[in-house]
């Protein structure tokens, strides 16, 4: 801002001296009421009014002249002017003209060359003259008229008296920077005019939000009021209706109170009830139980007398079979023993045994009286019932056998290995002759034994599936029979 002598503020339309004028004034013009509460900067040093008479600007610009152009304080606006020049020539320069510094930059439009490369070019241009006269050359040639030292923009003016060497250069270079420093004092004169017109706006805004506050502000107290009448009467309606629900409360209190000590005289009755029933159903339950232990005890001694039973007319059967055995001996009617023809001198009947391999081969065999089987014992019950326990496939197999021989009324006997034994081994039923093996001995070799010591002439079944023990007793003239054959024979009944 301008003040006058007296440090009063300018009046509204005043002007302010300007270089541009013949004496070295412009009108520069002042819009609004300006308020000088707060301190305007202009950049840079402005001198007004004709202190410098035009004979000074002209030995001025003849030192300058003389002196040459100092790049380095040369304004950022004609060296940005002077790199938009050099780079409009510098694309359409052949490629031996251009220095080995701007080369890279000779591929971008002109705009991007001016902004990257600009320090590169003014450098270029300040250190080489041949540089310089090429870049003048090309606009000479190709955009005539147009960097001259009289144009109307007083950058390009500046940078064409720089370029061409003019003896008028410092001068165009100190009216461009008057120039552009004129241009800043407008802009900040109007950036602050502005300011001042929003901050005038925003005044008068706030004043009107006051006002409109302050209305509210009543409307709002009044409104308060009102509010504040119509809760205290819904404050008293509600202690009207606090104190009714309170009354009511000890009503319902007197009530609850009076119906649990009921439901709990009730629940006594019922708990004592339980523990009575509870108590029947307990005596009822030891005296199911002693009933109970009482059938148990009955029923394991009807079994037992009923097995002391069996046992004892197991032995009357084997008392009574072994006399029929004895008088049969004694009357020659029959049995075992050996006939006349087994016993003729100078001839040997063949002793190789054959083997049973069918279900009608087995039947005719056991349909002879004197026939004696001998049962390899686990090798037959390991093949029909290997699921059970051993000392069960002993029971179920001895079982099999004395209804078979009950049919048959043929002499069995069943061997099975001693060692490992840990329970009571079964008693042989009628018909079944029962043998364990002596530990050390094995089930095999007993078998051999006994078909050994059977009279010559008498037929001998050895029921196993064991290729050895069916070798060595075929070899004697005992039968062989499969383990799975004689299994079949036993579930078929």
């Amino acid at each position: 801002m301008f003040a006058k002598p007296d440090g009063s503020p300018p009046d509204r339309g005043a002007t302010a001296p300007s270089p541009d004028g013949p004496g070295g004034s412009a009108d520069v013009q002042f819009r609004g009421d300006v308020q000088f509460g707060e301190d305007v900067q202009f950049g840079g040093d402005v001198q007004f009014g004709g202190d410098e008479s035009e004979g000074d600007h002209e030995d001025g610009a003849e030192d300058g002249a003389r002196a040459g152009v100092n790049w380095e304080r040369l304004p950022d606006p004609v060296l940005s002017r002077l790199a938009e020049v050099a780079s409009a020539a510098v694309g359409a320069l052949p490629a031996a003209e251009v220095p080995m510094a701007l080369r890279r930059f000779a591929r971008f439009t002109p705009a991007k060359r001016a902004k990257l490369g600009g320090r590169a070019l003014t450098a270029e241009l300040e250190a080489s003259s041949a540089f310089r006269a090429g870049v003048v050359a090309w606009w000479e040639e190709n955009r005539a008229g147009e960097l001259s030292t009289a144009a109307d923009d007083p950058l390009t003016a500046a940078a064409a008296a720089i370029l061409l060497d003019d003896v008028a250069a410092a001068a165009a270079v100190e009216a461009a920077s008057r120039r552009g420093e004129t241009g800043e004092l407008r802009a900040e004169l109007d950036a602050a005019m502005s300011r001042v017109d929003k901050l005038t706006l925003e005044l008068e805004r706030m004043r009107g939000e006051l006002t409109e506050a302050r209305a509210q502000a009543r409307t709002a107290g009044s409104a308060r009021d009102a509010e504040y009448q119509q809760l205290r009467r819904r404050v008293s309606e509600q202690g009207s209706r606090l104190r009714a629900a309170l009354d009511a409360r000890e009503a319902a209190d007197a009530l609850t109170e009076q119906v649990r000590t009921e439901t709990a005289a009730a629940i006594a009755a019922a708990v004592a009830e339980r523990d009575r029933e509870r108590q029947r159903a307990e005596n009822e339950r030891r005296r199911a139980a002693r009933a109970t232990a009482e059938v148990t005890a009955a029923r394991q001694a009807a079994r037992e007398a009923r097995q002391a039973d069996e046992v004892r007319l197991s032995l009357l059967v084997d008392t009574l079979g072994g006399a029929v055995a004895g008088l049969r001996r004694e009357l020659a009617l029959g049995g075992g023993g050996p006939r006349p023809a087994d016993l003729i001198a100078g001839a040997q009947a063949a002793r190789s045994g054959a083997a049973i391999d069918g279900p009608a081969a087995l039947d005719a065999l056991l349909s002879v009286p004197t026939l004696h089987v001998i049962v390899d014992g686990y090798n037959v019950s390991k093949t029909g019932y290997p699921e059970l326990p051993l000392a069960d496939q002993r029971t179920r197999l001895v079982g099999q056998l004395a209804a078979l021989a009950a049919r048959t009324a043929v002499e069995i006997t069943v061997v099975f290995d001693g060692a490992g034994v840990v329970t009571a081994p079964p008693r042989g039923s009628r018909g079944v002759r029962v043998l364990f093996s002596d530990p050390g001995v094995l089930a095999d070799d007993v078998i051999r034994t006994l078909v050994a010591s059977e009279p010559q002439g008498r037929p001998v079944v050895v029921a196993t599936s064991d290729r050895a023990v069916v070798a060595s007793v075929r070899k004697r003239g005992a039968y062989s029979v499969p383990s799975s054959l004689l299994i079949g024979r036993l579930v078929r009944g």
